[in-house]
């Protein structure tokens, strides 16, 4: 097992042209992103209060409008109107179209259908099969006659067209082709070496008046002024990386003192005035005003509805005492005769006291 760390890479030497650079960059960078960077901080603080505070709650209310202005009323027109006059709709085509349609298919067109199935198979078949039968004979007839003439066309244009063309295309026209191409032959290759000899001077000379001075301005001005040009921008971007942390760190320290400040000056005066003043001053006045109050409340309260129990008790009294003293007495239910016995006496194995035992 291989105990040693891994070597880092090794790193380029810099040169005294990134060193000069990259300090007067990254100070100039540094002052003019921490204001920017401040006020990022700033801003996004803002926005975070303004989400949680203002634009959630105004987003939650909107969409709660928004569902009872659009999409309550249009599920209650489709549940309720909609669906209802559909269902309407469907069993009145049901009964209008569907029903009448069947009814015409199977006792109108399907009998038709069948009768017209039966000339087809019984009449217009037989005719069929003898009309191709003759039309069979008079093709046959006519494709021999086709085929005589054909023949003869062939013959009389073979030895009146073919025969000919070939002799003057194998005896005149092949050889004048070929004395035309041998001579275009030579000409293309003269005109080839009058073209390559013509390239190369102007090639030569392009190089020498463009090519070799454009090489020496991209050798020796462009290239080293690009290089010079990428070590500042790559010092740039490195500095503006390094500012930007280094400007949050001191963001978030100028924030930590702010708050720090602010909880110095109003939050903790406010709490030492909560707890020292407001909340004895609280407990004296729950003390000695609210809860006697409250103690008071609850004794009148328990007072008047035994007042009010007693008053509803005489009023039903006297209710009573006016219907006894008008409508008499009222009439006690009979007794009825159970056959039990009476008081104490109960019923014991050794007494006749049931119905099916008594005399």
């Amino acid at each position: 097992m291989d105990l040693q760390k891994p070597l880092p890479p090794p790193q380029q030497p810099e040169g005294c042209l990134v060193v000069a650079v990259r300090l007067p960059v990254r100070i100039v960078v540094l002052v003019l992103v921490v204001p920017v960077r401040m006020v990022w901080d700033a801003l996004v603080v803002t926005g975070r209060l303004l989400r949680d505070t203002v634009f959630r709650p105004l987003g939650r209310a909107l969409l709660w409008l928004g569902r009872a202005v659009f999409v309550w009323p249009f599920v209650g027109l489709w549940r309720y109107v909609l669906v209802p006059v559909g269902m309407a709709l469907a069993w009145l085509g049901n009964v209008l179209v569907v029903v009448p349609a069947v009814w015409l298919y199977r006792y109108v067109l399907t009998p038709v259908g069948h009768g017209f199935a039966w000339v087809y198979a019984r009449v217009l078949t037989p005719a069929g099969h003898a009309l191709t039968w003759l039309l069979k004979g008079v093709g046959a007839v006519l494709a021999a006659l086709a085929m005589g003439v054909y023949t003869a066309v062939a013959w009389l244009a073979r030895y009146l067209l073919v025969v000919p063309a070939r002799w003057l295309y194998t005896w005149v026209l092949a050889p004048v082709g070929r004395a035309v191409a041998w001579c275009a032959r030579g000409v293309g290759w003269l005109l080839g070496m009058l073209v390559t000899g013509v390239g190369l001077a102007l090639y030569w000379t392009a190089r020498v008046l463009f090519v070799l001075p454009a090489l020496a301005l991209w050798r020796w001005v462009l290239v080293p002024v690009g290089r010079f040009l990428a070590v500042l921008a790559r010092e740039t971007g490195e500095a503006l990386g390094h500012a930007w942390r280094i400007a949050g760190r001191i963001s978030r320290a100028v924030g930590r003192a702010l708050g720090t400040l602010f909880r110095w000056i109003f939050v903790e005066p406010v709490r030492w005035v909560y707890r020292t003043v407001l909340t004895p001053v609280g407990h004296a006045v729950r003390d000695a005003v609210l809860r006697p109050v409250a103690a008071g409340a609850r004794a009148v309260g328990r007072v008047t509805r035994e007042a009010l129990a007693a008053a509803r008790d005489t009023v039903r009294q006297a209710r009573a005492d006016v219907r006894r003293m008008l409508f008499g007495e009222p009439r006690q239910p009979a007794a009825v005769d159970r056959r039990e016995p009476a008081g104490r006496d109960t019923r014991t194995l050794g007494r006749s006291t049931t119905a099916l035992t008594k005399d």
